[in-house]
């Protein structure tokens, strides 16, 4: 029998699937990463200028003075006491590279130029799914800022602005302009601009974030496609700001205490909002002449929205429609203690229900013969005499006086010319009929 001498190639060529998977895993070069430690700011610099794809750069306990450039898709992370120092110029991380993974590091004090978009995090054009998580930075500028990018995750970041700046100076918490499916969730962002700023971006999803003392907790401009919930904001100017955007779905969020509004939908179409609990908005300093008042919600020249199964309770005024916001579903609502319900600034009589579902009224007391839960006779939340007492403030002493109950009886009797405002014609008697 003749002996067969096999090659050392030959069983690569016998061996199942999953060995060669195996094997191309192991000479792959990300099983070639390398894992590098640094205790001071040059030695930082020297390791980011040599690192490859794939390598974990970690920081000791330390503070590392500086601007630092990252240009390979590495993780770059630190102990517990590692902290970056940007001593007041510029960005204190440039990201350049895609696949880039920033996590446990402090940054602080890095540059308040807005203008050359000094960040404690700066993402530069088309660097791709990065990923900053469990963070904590401060400082004056930008906390995270990226620009024409895709799949930017930020999570579980402590990020704090200059409290001492007037709010529009400061930088927001997370600014992302241009970026397609950024997913920011988890984090905790106070004393900024705006906790998170979306420009010109596309499918966001927005969650589980906490806002406290700033402008607006998320500002949407020129928007599509976003979606965000379990968010909570709580002393800002306004909540949940949606301006010339498109298909946002706001939904099981939180906001109070806000002196201009909890939502604002202004020239927005085509988004929905729903299942939110905006409470106490509240100007100390509003004047209804200057319409500057808390609102739950104002919707200004917005059209084609849905507004429903919300709670606006506790201010100013619950919903304020002006500029052409005729055009949009709201019903299933709960309208609860606002000093006024509706302020509404148009000539249309506009129906507030859907399907035989309107909202609820705390006050009004209105007739059940059938114990559905609906009342039988539709309800006026705003008239003529209440537009004359938003355009005559000083009348506003006669709104519950026996002359003006007359009145709007009268005027429920007989038709003066077209009738305006706004009409429930089955208004809600219970709270539970809302969920």
């Amino acid at each position: 029998m003749k002996r067969v001498t096999h090659s050392p190639m030959l069983p690569l060529f016998n061996c199942p699937a999953k060995c060669i998977a195996a094997l191309t895993l192991l000479f792959s070069p990300l099983s070639l990463a390398a894992n590098y430690s640094v205790t001071s700011a040059d030695a930082l610099k020297a390791q980011l200028s040599q690192v490859a794809a794939g390598d974990t750069i970690t920081l000791k306990p330390g503070v590392y003075l500086g601007n630092f450039e990252v240009q390979q898709a590495i993780h770059l992370t630190g102990e517990n006491g590692a902290v970056i120092d940007a001593q007041g110029v510029g960005s204190a991380l440039s990201i350049h590279s895609s696949d880039t993974k920033i996590s446990n590091l402090q940054i602080q004090n890095w540059g308040a130029d807005l203008y050359e978009l000094n960040a404690g995090i700066l993402v530069k054009d088309n660097a791709n799914s990065v990923r900053i998580e469990g963070c904590r930075l401060k400082g004056d500028g930008f906390g995270i800022y990226s620009e024409n990018s895709r799949k930017i995750t930020v999570a579980n970041n402590v990020i704090s602005g200059n409290p001492e700046l007037y709010k529009l100076d400061r930088g927001d918490g997370v600014y992302l302009k241009g970026v397609d499916e950024p997913v920011v969730f988890e984090n905790k962002i106070s004393d900024v601009r705006d906790g998170v700023y979306l420009e010109t971006s596309t499918n966001s999803l927005v969650f589980n974030n906490r806002f406290h003392s700033q402008q607006y907790g998320i500002h949407y401009m020129y928007t599509k496609y976003d979606e965000a919930y379990g968010n909570e904001v709580d002393n800002v100017d306004g909540g949940y700001a949606i301006m010339s955007s498109h298909f946002v779905n706001l939904h099981q969020n939180q906001a109070s205490n806000a002196l201009d509004f909890g939502v604002l939908l202004n020239i927005s179409n085509n988004s929905i909002v729903s299942n939110n609990r905006i409470s106490l908005a509240h100007n100390p300093q509003g004047k209804s002449e200057l319409g500057n008042e808390g609102k739950g919600i104002f919707i200004y020249g917005a059209r084609d929205n849905e507004i429903t199964h919300n709670l606006f309770a506790t201010s100013d005024i619950g919903i304020y429609m002006a500029m052409g916001g005729e055009g949009n579903k709201v019903y299933g609502n709960q309208f609860v203690n606002n000093q006024i319900q509706v302020k509404y600034v148009g000539d249309s009589l506009l129906e507030w229900s859907h399907e035989g579902k309107g909202n609820y009224w705390s006050g009004y007391m209105g007739w059940d013969a059938n114990h559905d839960g609906i009342a039988d006779a539709p309800y006026r939340p705003n008239d003529s005499l209440d537009k004359l007492f938003w355009l005559y403030p000083e009348a506003e002493f006669l709104m519950n006086s026996p002359v003006v109950a007359v009145l709007r009886w009268v005027q429920s009797q007989f038709a003066f010319g077209p009738s305006t405002g706004i009409v429930d014609s089955f208004p809600l008697l219970n709270l539970e009929r809302a969920l």
